[in-house]
Order: structure tokens, then C-alpha cells, then sequence
């Protein structure tokens, strides 16, 4: 596959009064752009939120887990699975994965010392290599041990067959460099497409055991929030998505689910005390064979309108992607949109509208045929 095949995915969405994803303060978290504060939501916390949403597509089983608790799973499936004792069991993990460097804590000898992002079925394959030999190996002392197990490749069995979490957000191992996984997926921190002032909810709490003599509150305290329409931006780099899924075939597959997810997910940051879930008003899709463009620039100057910010900040962004496929010849492959804008000439920047679901089947069968070779619409 040529290396230069990106979609590009752009997300505007208006969110209520809210707390998404609060600063160490417990302050929404905030950015200076174009020289005025903005609200702001972390790359980190819109894909955790995505990588979330996918537990309601695929089944846990086929996905990844991000986790300190390495050891310790496998050691639960050398036990239930294939009839090891608990110590046999941890003896045997942690060999394993002794030549990988993955340590136990110093804190805590059932956790590492650090988050592995890994796939469940490739625990499931680690097990299943020494399934037949549990006997042997829980009779060896610590250093027959490693050496019985070393011929078990867990380096491998980890490097490759990567769930679809995996192979979207990739891995980073700082201490095992030969572990880490580049991602196929970049995404942007949200920002407003205007200026934002964060906002204080003074509340109390009654007790609703005290007399009517006894007035006041049991509890006062303050959270603090904003409202904004939000630009969102994700591109996904296909050729290293197939690199890390093994092959095309399921890469369309992955494309559809992560679009899916990203554009319906939204972070749970103090959910309860604001009901904040929202859906887009806008996601456009651009196919790319040049590189990926994120439009931000368009809401360099702020949107400032009394009538509302959406319909401008749809605006500008059509004009935007407009202007950069004619003052930079950045000409995309194929373009599909699902938004709530009616200003003209929307249709001649996105093309026409379609409903969210049609998007994602159409994207889907797009995605099949350019990686075939076939860029038929």
C-alpha cells in the first residue's frame, strides 16, 4: 500500500455547561489560541473516551487492556484455563515474561512497574504456548525454569497480531524500545471555535435528617465549568494501520469502528453533575494522498457571535478546507459529511449530507475499494 493514504476526520460539537477533563485544580482545562482562551479537551482523554466506546462494538475479548496487572492475568488464565496452581502460576508469568524486562513492582510484586498496553488474545496465545508442558515446568527450580520457557517468543507473540486499540493508538514502552507499537491514529486536543470563561456552580447540600429548627446546609461547595462548540480532529495513517493489524483485510473494518467511536464517545468528566453528552453537529471525513490537514486555522480569529457560534464555525471550516485545496493544492481523494449547517455552498465544500450511519457504510466500502486499488465512488 503507498505510504501516503490518511483520512482525516473533523468533528464540531456543542457541549452544555460541563466539566470534561479537569486540570490538576479541577478546572476545565484551557488553551490560548489566536489570542484568546478556549476551552480545551485532551487528545489523551477524547481517546480513552473512544477506546472505551469500543467495549460496545467488539467483545472484550478481542480487545486490549492497558494495565500494570500483566503478570497476574496470565497467571489467571495458566490457573483456570489450564489447571495450574496459583504459585505454579505465578512462577510460570513471571518467568515468561522475565526476558521481556517486565519486572514485578518493588511496591507491588503482583503488578510491574509500569502501564503495558497489550491485547487480550495475545495473553490468551502466551498461555496456550506452555498449555501442554504446566506439569514440567511448575516441578523446575527459578533458573530451569527461564531457561525451559525461553524458547517460548512472548517478544513476538506481543509485537504482532495487534487488536484493533492497539494498532489504532499504539504502544510505548520507554524501558523496552523493541515492544513499541507506532500508532496509526493521531489525534488533536479538542478546542472552542471561540472564546470561553470558565464559570463557578456554587451548590449546597441539605441534611435531610435535621429538624426544622436546625436551618443551613450539611455541605457547600463549588465545581467549575464552560460551555463551547468544539473542533475535533483525528487522521488515521492506513498504511500503518495494515502494518499493524497484519494485512488489509481488516482495516476497513477498524476504520468504520474508530470513526464510529470517536465521533459518538465524549470524556465523563463529572457526568453526573452535568449530563453533558452530546452528538456532533458536524463530522466530515477527507481522503488524503498527500498528508493530513488539520483545520484548526480556520478559528485562528475567533467565532464571536450573539446568535450563536455553530453555523459560523461550520462555515469557516468549509472555507478552510476550500482554501486549502486551492492555495496549497491539497487536493482530497474523496470527502465524506453529515452536519446540521445551512449556509450556502456548504454541498460545494463537503459534498452533500448524508445521514451518520449512511457515512459510515459508505466510508467503509470506500475504504475496501482504495485499498484495493479501486478509487471508484
Amino acid at each position: 500500500m503507498p505510504q501516503n493514504r490518511y483520512l482525516d476526520v473533523h468533528v464540531l460539537q456543542t457541549v452544555p455547561p460541563s466539566n470534561l477533563n479537569r486540570d490538576d485544580a479541577g478546572s476545565p482545562k484551557q488553551a490560548i489560541y489566536g489570542g484568546a482562551r478556549r476551552a480545551r479537551v485532551s487528545s489523551q482523554a477524547w481517546k480513552r473516551a473512544t477506546r472505551t466506546a469500543f467495549a460496545d462494538r467488539v467483545p472484550k475479548t478481542d480487545l486490549a487492556t492497558r494495565t500494570k496487572q500483566i503478570s497476574s492475568l496470565l497467571a489467571k488464565r495458566l490457573t483456570e484455563a489450564h489447571g495450574a496452581s496459583a504459585e505454579d502460576a505465578t512462577r510460570i508469568s513471571n518467568a515468561l515474561l522475565k526476558p521481556l524486562g517486565i519486572k514485578p513492582s518493588k511496591k507491588n510484586a503482583e503488578q510491574t512497574s509500569y502501564l503495558l498496553f497489550f491485547g487480550y488474545p495475545q495473553l490468551d496465545a502466551i498461555a496456550s504456548a506452555v498449555q501442554d508442558r504446566i506439569g514440567e515446568l511448575a516441578g523446575l527450580e527459578d533458573e530451569a525454569l527461564d531457561a525451559a520457557v525461553a524458547e517460548v517468543d512472548v517478544k513476538a507473540i506481543l509485537g504482532s497480531g495487534h487488536p484493533v486499540d492497539v494498532a489504532l493508538f499504539g504502544r510505548m514502552v520507554a524501558d523496552i524500545p523493541n515492544l513499541n507499537v507506532d500508532a496509526a491514529c493521531q489525534v488533536a486536543h479538542a478546542i472552542s471555535t471561540h472564546p470561553v470563561e470558565i464559570e463557578f456552580d456554587y451548590y449546597t447540600a441539605v441534611d435531610d435528617e435535621n429538624t426544622r429548627e436546625e436551618t443551613g446546609a450539611g455541605m457547600i461547595g463549588t465545581v467549575e465549568f464552560n460551555s463551547a462548540t468544539l473542533y475535533r480532529y483525528a487522521t488515521l495513517g492506513l498504511a500503518q494501520l495494515e502494518t499493524n493489524l497484519g494485512g488489509t483485510g481488516t482495516v476497513a473494518d477498524a476504520v468504520e469502528l474508530f470513526v464510529d467511536c470517536f465521533a459518538r464517545s465524549i470524556p465523563s468528566g463529572h457526568a453526573n453533575s452535568f449530563a453533558h453528552r452530546t452528538l456532533p453537529s458536524l463530522v466530515v471525513v477527507v481522503a488524503r494522498e498527500d498528508q493530513p490537514v488539520n483545520l484548526v486555522s480556520a478559528f485562528e480569529k475567533p467565532v464571536n457571535s450573539r446568535a450563536g457560534v455553530l453555523e459560523e464555525s461550520i462555515t469557516r471550516l468549509a472555507a478552510e478546507l476550500t482554501n486549502a485545496t486551492r492555495n496549497w493544492g491539497q487536493t482530497p481523494v474523496h470527502i465524506l459529511a453529515c452536519h446540521n449547517g445551512t449556509a450556502d455552498g456548504l454541498d460545494d465544500a463537503f459534498g452533500a449530507s448524508r445521514p451518520f450511519p449512511e457515512l459510515l457504510s459508505d466510508l467503509k466500502r470506500f475504504t475496501a475499494d482504495w485499498l484495493s486499488g479501486n478509487t471508484g465512488r
